[in-house]
């Protein structure tokens, strides 16, 4: 999503759209790999040494939960930020270095309208994470 949409839904939102919360969301629409908020913090503290920590979170948390960005489960309470493509997508989640790969296709239909015929229920989205192990990682078991 573009930069200036982003900000044009937070303030349709209610939210405030401050110098802190703008390197923030230019921070992650930058980056090509899922971020913790850890290592966010430290990328945005080079621009903006000033910056909270606290502020990172709430404003990795409001864009999450206006769908603005992606949060992916990593494990061990581990979460990781990503802007959103504009397709659906889904996540392969290394359990060994917690890369995270995006992708797409997961072809899930069949599935889903036999969920919705057997129990009535509306499927109003869903989210896939497989975990394994990236190439990477596997190769270093392998040798191990």
């Amino acid at each position: 999503m573009p930069f200036d949409d982003i900000a044009a839904a937070l303030r349709r939102a209610g939210h405030r759209v401050t110098p802190q919360r703008l390197a923030i969301i230019r921070t992650v629409l930058a980056s090509e790999e899922h971020l913790t908020p850890g290592a966010l913090y430290e990328k945005v503290r080079r621009m903006d040494p000033e910056i909270g920590e606290v502020t990172v979170y709430r404003t990795l948390n409001i864009l999450s939960e206006l769908g603005l960005v992606c949060m992916v489960h990593t494990g061990e309470n581990a979460h990781s930020f990503v802007s959103r493509p504009p397709e659906h997508h889904d996540h392969l989640i290394c359990s060994g270095c917690g890369k995270v790969i995006n992708f797409t296709g997961c072809n899930i239909d069949a599935l889903e309208k036999r969920l919705v015929s057997e129990t009535g229920f509306t499927i109003e989205e869903h989210r896939l994470d497989l975990f394994g192990r990236c190439h990477e990682c596997a190769a270093v078991t392998a040798r191990g």
